[in-house]
């Protein structure tokens, strides 16, 4: 078998492969029907394919396309400032807008829009969020971790006290930053408790700010924990601290609750454990809040609405069947001018679609309309690349070369023209996505990583794909080919 056979063999399951992942509602899952008591909730879009599973866990891969806030629409949220504005400055607020956007990606939200609005406001734009009020829960909550002193008091005391929400030096210093200002600060629920041996708020240790990492696990009970690290000068705070205080209890309070007070056994200083009655969903949020950061300035939430596609269905289903009338007429030019190597350049582009399409579900990319933009124009710089290589044929052919060494020849000189295009335009996507991740901008990243995308992908197909396409063309057709070198186009 020829290396051009064996090429094609690979194209053609790298395609097929592609399809069904372009395909909508695409999904694989290891439970089978029986599983289900209810047969409505047996999955019935796209492929399912029984893995031979039990009904203890589910192994699932859903793949489906995200789609941007002007396609599907979402949540647009209006945060607000809490603290008076000279006690924060600008960068205070574009930091709270960028831990904002940390958390919300890592909901899984793709391509959220964060911008600062003046000097006390941010908007938060969500498409397709399925729960709104987690969200918001999510993005707003300032996520005060403390590390209270809790030295001096009796085991029942500090039994008494979990659960409950108590008052602390860092609590009073954020209560009274927002007393400057004209902010409702009161609370309906019971008063905070103090130190029941001085009368006083309990002392912070430290705040949330010395950690560095923090992830959800599981004991072996089957209890969430949170597995903190801390940072070189939390560790130097903490372990100062734990070591003077072995064997009395210290607090782990969360926006003034106490979620725990174990006893100190001995000197922490990097790694810890934050435990309380956590189930999987709370403790994977708070960590991901502590990771995100905690916010700088806390925020209320001034106004939040649901809002629909910018772009109506009749708006998206005219620029699909344009995308689709473009292609076409693409295609129909290649075939007509080139002949033989415009089906070879069709075929090719018909993957490279397909490539893509299965490229956005899987990393996954949010489709916005300028990341459809990106994207259509990565398929003119596909059949760009294809003109290149079949006029440097033509020209070989012309001087007088073998059909197969003219074919060879046209490829390796049209190689470093493509390449060098390809990469100085890739060169400016990911200058174009550097500026998409500042708060405002980030609908620019879309457009960015399909185009980028699309030009890698173009190096794949515009070379390998067309030239095994052609000369698996030329060889069925080699006859009429050699005879007739109109059909090469020239």
């Amino acid at each position: 078998m020829s290396t051009h056979m064996r090429w094609f063999l690979v194209i053609v399951a790298l395609t097929l492969f592609s399809l069904w992942v372009a395909l909508p509602g695409t999904l694989i899952t290891n439970v089978p029907d029986s599983c289900y008591e209810n047969p409505a909730d047996i999955p019935q879009e796209g492929l399912h394919i029984d893995l031979n599973g039990d009904c203890t866990q589910e192994l699932r891969l859903d793949v489906r396309q995200s789609l941007g806030l002007d396609l599907v629409g979402g949540l647009r949220v209006l945060l607000q400032s809490e603290l008076p504005p000279g006690s924060y400055n600008i960068d205070d607020l574009r930091e709270a807008a960028n831990n904002v956007a940390r958390r919300v990606n890592a909901l899984g939200v793709n391509e959220p829009a964060i911008q600062v609005q003046g000097s006390s406001r941010i908007l938060v734009e969500l498409p397709g969020i399925s729960d709104p009020q987690q969200a918001i829960d999510t993005i707003r909550q300032t996520a005060l971790l403390e590390f209270v002193n809790f030295s001096g008091l009796t085991g029942a005391e500090v039994r008494e006290l979990e659960g409950k929400k108590i008052m602390t030096t860092e609590q009073l210093r954020i209560q009274e930053a927002r007393s400057l200002e004209d902010v409702d600060t009161t609370d309906n629920g019971p008063a905070p408790l103090v130190n029941p041996r001085t009368g006083l708020p309990f002392e912070t240790v430290m705040t949330g700010s010395g950690l560095q990492a923090a992830s959800a696990g599981v004991q072996q009970d089957g209890s969430w924990v949170i597995v903190f690290e801390t940072t070189e000068e939390g560790a130097q705070i903490f372990g100062d601290y734990t070591q003077a205080n072995t064997g009395s209890a210290m607090a782990i309070v969360l926006d003034g609750v106490v979620l725990s007070a174990p006893t100190i056994q001995s000197r922490i200083s990097t790694n810890g454990q934050i435990t309380g009655n956590f189930d999987q969903e709370s403790a994977q949020q708070l960590a991901l809040q502590l990771r995100s950061g905690a916010l700088p300035i806390p925020l209320r939430v001034e106004s939040s609405e649901r809002v629909g596609a910018t772009l109506g269905q009749e708006s998206v289903n005219l620029s699909i069947r344009a995308g689709i009338i473009g292609v076409l007429v693409v295609l129909a030019f290649m075939l007509i001018y080139y002949r033989v190597p415009g089906i070879a350049a069709d075929m090719a582009l018909l993957v490279f679609v397909l490539l893509n399409l299965a490229a956005f579900k899987l990393i996954p990319v949010t489709l916005t309309l300028p990341a459809i933009t990106g994207f259509l124009i990565s398929i003119g710089t596909a059949v760009d690349g294809n003109i290149l290589i079949f006029e440097r044929i033509k020209e070989e052919l012309r001087a007088g070369r073998e059909v197969d060494d003219a074919l060879d020849a046209g490829f390796d000189r049209a190689w470093q023209s493509i390449r060098d295009s390809n990469i100085s335009t890739i060169i400016i996507c990911f200058v174009l996505f550097l500026f998409g991740q500042t708060p405002g901008a980030s609908i620019v990243s879309g457009f960015a990583i399909t185009l980028a995308l699309g030009l890698v992908l173009n190096l794949f197909t515009a070379v390998l794909v067309t030239r095994t396409f052609l000369h698996v063309l030329v060889k069925l057709f080699e006859k009429p080919v050699h005879e007739r070198q109109w059909l090469l186009g020239v």
